[in-house]
């Protein structure tokens, strides 16, 4: 077996260059070492920024809205059909922003094995009183329980409890910007008042803030049955069901299904938030192109090493092949050692990678815009390893491969001849 003979032949060269050995190892290991750090660090920060979202949207929503008909009365006359209809300030019908059956509709989704939650909601457009002034602002009637479950509601809460809404009456948690402008702290009674002019008073239980500023200025959340109470409407009127799926892959094809089933407008989470998707796919696109550029540029590192071990070590190939090695033989030598600086490099750049992602992860990052940040966000997936680890394989085997074929053609009678 040739085998043995031939790993021996190779760490001697490669211990005859160390010095260059240890420059293209050192070329392949701060590649991956980027590649890993760059790529946590981006896909962590997508995570974040998403989470900031998606975290808060539901993967399908069930409501109303106020609309014209796209059906007018003068489509009905034969007479008119012939040509073309031009129609002007069309008002909207006398429809309903509540779902209608909203009770049947949660139970039946409830039951669906493809759900993995249900949350009801209400939208109410309302004043907030301060002072003389009235500030515009939205009240969303929840369910604590199903939106601290589903929608990760306490994460957002940095003062008082979500609990407080059920356990208190009239009780309200505001926006922390929404909170500033009507100079409210959590203890604190606020006034609003409906478009119809009721003023109802309201205890608040808490604060929250959600990392954007502007949602925060005008949003607020109260029970149900609060809202309810607020805009006089009975047990039964809900404006939005939020439904959480156990795969959102397939948010689009039942939004479909349950708007045609059960008759109300359905939003797929994919629809609302295709931008967000687009920026996550842009970042991860970015940090994938610099870590294989990297790469790459080590592999021509490693190319250059062994053209020139090649040119020097001449002599050595021709008694080789001389001696009864074949050109597959010498081939695989260099192949060798062209993996063997891919390999040690690899693995010490995943260490150094997870090392380095570590500290990242250790780094303070505190903004008043995000207060459940503490430190810069790093993902660790282990799919990231595999990739970084595959690609120095690749990357080396093919800076050897051309020099290899090379050294695998030299003539042993030419070289001796030559000296």
């Amino acid at each position: 077996m040739k085998s043995p003979l031939i790993i021996k032949i190779a760490i001697a060269l490669l211990l005859a260059r160390w010095k260059q050995t240890t420059v293209a190892a050192v070329g392949v290991t701060f590649s991956i070492t980027m590649f890993i750090a760059l790529l946590g660090f981006m896909n962590g920060l997508n995570d974040l920024l998403d989470g900031l979202i998606l975290n808060r949207t539901p993967h399908i929503r069930l409501f109303n809205e106020v609309s014209v008909r796209q059906q007018q009365p003068i489509h009905q006359l034969d007479k008119f059909n012939r040509g073309h209809n031009f129609i002007h300030s069309i008002k909207p019908a006398n429809s309903r922003q509540a779902i209608y059956n909203s009770q049947p509709i949660l139970t039946t989704l409830a039951a669906d094995a493809r759900v993995l939650g249900v949350a009801p909601k209400i939208n109410a457009q309302v004043f907030f009183t301060a002072g003389t002034i009235d500030i515009t602002g939205v009240i969303n009637g929840i369910d604590p329980t199903a939106e601290a479950r589903l929608f990760h509601f306490n994460d957002y809460v940095v003062e008082g409890n979500t609990d407080e809404l059920e356990n208190v009456a009239n009780s309200i948690i505001l926006g922390k910007e929404l909170a500033r402008k009507v100079l409210a702290e959590p203890g604190d009674i606020v006034q609003v008042v409906t478009p119809q002019g009721e003023r109802f008073s309201l205890k608040v239980v808490g604060l929250f803030q959600s990392g954007i500023q502007e949602y925060d200025k005008t949003q607020s959340y109260a029970s149900i049955k609060t809202t309810q109470k607020i805009l006089g409407k009975d047990n039964n009127y809900i404006t939005d069901i939020q439904i959480k799926l156990r795969d959102m892959a397939v948010a689009p094809a039942m939004a479909v299904e349950y708007a045609q089933r059960f008759g109300t407008l359905a939003e797929d989470i994919q629809t609302a938030n295709a931008q967000f998707e687009t920026g996550s796919f842009v970042r991860s696109l970015i940090s994938y192109a610099v870590g294989i550029t990297l790469l790459i540029v080590a592999g021509f590192g490693i190319y250059n090493i062994l053209n020139m071990m090649i040119y020097e070590k001449m002599d050595s190939i021709a008694i080789l092949k001389a001696t009864g090695f074949a050109g597959a033989d010498v081939n695989k030598i260099f192949i060798f050692i062209a993996l063997s600086i891919g390999i040690t490099g690899g693995l010490l750049g995943l260490l150094l990678g997870f090392l380095v992602s570590l500290g990242i992860d250790q780094i303070p990052f505190r903004t008043a815009s995000l207060p459940t940040v503490k430190t810069y966000p790093v993902n660790y997936n282990l799919f990231f390893y595999i990739i970084g680890f595959c690609f120095s394989l690749i990357t080396t085997y093919l800076a050897g491969l051309l020099p290899a074929n090379k050294a695998s053609g030299i003539d042993p009678v030419i070289i001796i001849r030559g000296k």
